[in-house]
C-alpha cells in the first residue's frame, strides 16, 4: 500500500487502521479451504477483493455525500471529494496491478465482472428511486448486482485460486450470490429496527430508497394509504415524525415478517448449495459465517 506520495501514504494508513469486518476476504479463504487449501494465489485474491471493495466504499461516500464510514470520518469528509475520488482510483489500480503482475487473469476477470455489475446495480437503483416505481423483481435484480455480485465473486475466486473445477467455481459463485442477497436483505431490515438494535434509523426512506419491507407494504396497501406513503417518501422524507409513521406502518403490516421469511429462505438456498460441496472441516465455519451475516445487529 506504500507509495512515493506522502499524502497518499497518510490516507492509506488511515484506511488500513479503520478496516471493517473483512467478511469478503474471509469468504475467499473459506472457499479456497473447501477445495485444495489456501495458497499464495488465494492471498492475492483476498487482497484484490478488499482493495476493490474499499475503492467502491470511498467512491460511494463521495456519491452519497457521506461524512462517516464505520464510525469514523470518511475520506471525503477529511480530504474533500477530489482527493477521495483519486484515492478510490488508486485503490482500484493497486488491485488490478496485483493481479496483472502475478498473471492471475482468471481471478481478475471474475472480480471485474462483479465491479461492472455493482456499478449497474447502483445506477439501476438511482434510476428507479427517481420515480419510486419498484417491483420485487427489480429490487432483487438491484441487490444481486449491487451487493451480492461481489460476495459471489469472493467465493468464486477463492475456489478458483485453489484449483476447483469450473463447475465447482460456478456453484460457489451461486452460493455467494445467495448469501450476498440475504446479507443485503438483513441490512434493509436493520433500517427498520429489526430485532433488538433499538430505534429504527429510517435512513433508506430518508434517501428515498425502496427496499423489500416497503415494497411489500405498498403492494398490499389500499390506494389511499399507498399514495400517502409515496407522498411522504417523495416530499416529506426529511421529517422525522413522517418517516417514523411509515416505519411503524411497515412494521405493523407484515413488511418486516415477509422480508425476514424471504431472507431466511434465500439463506437456506445458499446452505443447500454449500451442502453439495465436497466434505470438509471448513463447512461448519462457512455455515457459521452465513449465520453471522444474517444474525448480526449492525
Amino acid at each position: 500500500m506504500r507509495s512515493s506520495v506522502p499524502l497518499l501514504d497518510t490516507i492509506m494508513t488511515y484506511i488500513v487502521k479503520r478496516k471493517g469486518k473483512q467478511i469478503r476476504p474471509i469468504f475467499v479463504f473459506f472457499s479456497a479451504s473447501l477445495f485444495n487449501g489456501v495458497n499464495e494465489s488465494t492471498y492475492r485474491a483476498a487482497s484484490l477483493v478488499e482493495l476493490l471493495h474499499t475503492a467502491t466504499l470511498v467512491h460511494d461516500d463521495v456519491v452519497d455525500d457521506s461524512d462517516e464510514r464505520r464510525g469514523f470520518f470518511s475520506i471525503n469528509a477529511l480530504w474533500k471529494n477530489k482527493i477521495a475520488v483519486l484515492v478510490g482510483d488508486y485503490l482500484l489500480s493497486r488491485g488490478l496491478l496485483l493481479s496483472v503482475e502475478n498473471k492471475d487473469y482468471h481471478l481478475l476477470e471474475i472480480v471485474s465482472t462483479a465491479v461492472k455489475e455493482m456499478s449497474e446495480g447502483e445506477l439501476l437503483q438511482i434510476e428507479k428511486t427517481r420515480n419510486l416505481n419498484l417491483s420485487e423483481e427489480v429490487y432483487f435484480d438491484i441487490i444481486r448486482k449491487k451487493t451480492a455480485s461481489l460476495i459471489a465473486s469472493c467465493c468464486a475466486i477463492g475456489a478458483a485460486s485453489a484449483g476447483a473445477s469450473p463447475e465447482q467455481v460456478e456453484q460457489m459463485r451461486l452460493f455467494g450470490e445467495k448469501a450476498g442477497i440475504a446479507f443485503q436483505m438483513k441490512d434493509d431490515l436493520l433500517d427498520y429496527g429489526d430485532e433488538d438494535i433499538g430505534k429504527p434509523t429510517g435512513i433508506d426512506l430518508k434517501e428515498k430508497k425502496l427496499t423489500l419491507p416497503i415494497i411489500y407494504t405498498l403492494n398490499n396497501a389500499d390506494k389511499a394509504t399507498r399514495n400517502r406513503i409515496i407522498n411522504i417518501i417523495k416530499n416529506e422524507h426529511h421529517k422525522k415524525a413522517k418517516v417514523t409513521e411509515v416505519v411503524n406502518y411497515v412494521n405493523s403490516h407484515n413488511g418486516i415478517a415477509y422480508t425476514r421469511d424471504k431472507m431466511n429462505a434465500i439463506k437456506q438456498e445458499a446452505l443447500d448449495i454449500l451442502n453439495q460441496m465436497p466434505e470438509s472441516t471448513i463447512k461448519p465455519s462457512m455455515q457459521a459465517l452465513v449465520d453471522f451475516i444474517i444474525d448480526r445487529n449492525h
